[in-house]
């Protein structure tokens, strides 16, 4: 992965998809001054709540989509790309399009679209909740030197951090997010309803939460761990486990992790002895 540098070019963008990812990356596109002509999403509704913040025309018909665009961008659901794809590129063949999917190869597009390519940052995204595209790492591919280049301008517009990265290194990179950040959160998830279930507040949670990843800024994650599992205290383990009978779904998570973090201390240990 090489890093690269900024570009300038603006450029008049039709978005497919109003989610998290489409919400949030349309909204710094305008913020550094392209040009969103259109908004498609299933429902009118999502479409025109976004296309309402990028002043653009929002649509429900794949079949209406604005023909005057350079770039039309892809942020849907992984499993609706082969529906929309084909109909979205016909007679269009001039243009560029992108997806934005972290796991979805750049062969997608290949036979609908003569230039193509990938921009996939790398962020989780919440429609309420603004975040600051400079700093998120967007990894780009592209079929050639139009769609490259076009994906490169628009990405080192937005983000100080672009690199250059192939399909399946990128399928890799999104694997390790799932871990890195969905698993993380639903963790959140199960300890805030353990809480809950005696009345005490997730917040406590949260300094413990901002440690543990203050940690991993400036030391290597298993070098970070704590806790009953690495030590491989039995009897924590196994009191915490029981406590969890009632629920075989969190003591099988519980019993899985704990058996990971210990299987890798240990090979961690072998390997510095």
């Amino acid at each position: 992965m090489t890093s690269i540098g900024n570009d300038t070019e603006r450029r008049k963008i039709v978005m497919i998809g109003a989610g998290n990812l489409a919400t949030n990356l349309g909204k710094a596109l305008v913020a550094n001054g392209h040009e969103i002509l259109q908004v498609y999403s299933k429902t009118m509704r999502s479409a025109s709540a976004l296309a309402t913040n990028v002043n653009a025309t929002p649509t429900d018909n794949i079949e209406e989509i604005n023909t005057e665009a350079d770039v039309y961008i892809v942020s849907i659901k992984d499993n609706a790309m082969p529906d929309i794809i084909p109909t979205l590129c016909k007679n269009k063949e001039e243009k560029v399009f992108i997806h934005t999917a972290g796991s979805i190869p750049l062969t997608i597009f290949k036979d609908m679209a003569e230039h193509y390519g990938v921009l996939y940052p790398m962020q989780t995204f919440s429609k309420d909740k603004a975040v600051n595209f400079n700093n998120i790492p967007c990894f780009i591919e592209g079929n050639d030197e139009i769609a490259t280049t076009t994906v490169y301008s628009i990405a080192t517009n937005i983000s100080n951090n672009v690199r250059h990265l192939d399909s399946n290194a990128r399928k890799q990179i999104h694997l390790a997010a799932v871990f890195a950040c969905n698993f993380v959160n639903h963790c959140y998830e199960i300890a805030s309803e353990i809480l809950n279930e005696h009345n005490i507040p997730f917040e406590v949670m949260l300094p413990l939460i901002d440690e543990t990843a203050k940690k991993v800024h400036t030391i290597r994650p298993i070098n970070a761990q704590t806790g009953p599992a690495i030590r491989y205290d039995k009897n924590v383990i196994n009191m915490q486990s029981d406590m969890l009978n009632n629920n075989p779904l969190l003591k099988n998570i519980y019993e899985s992790m704990s058996l990971s973090i210990h299987t890798t201390s240990q090979k961690m240990t072998n390997t510095d002895d």
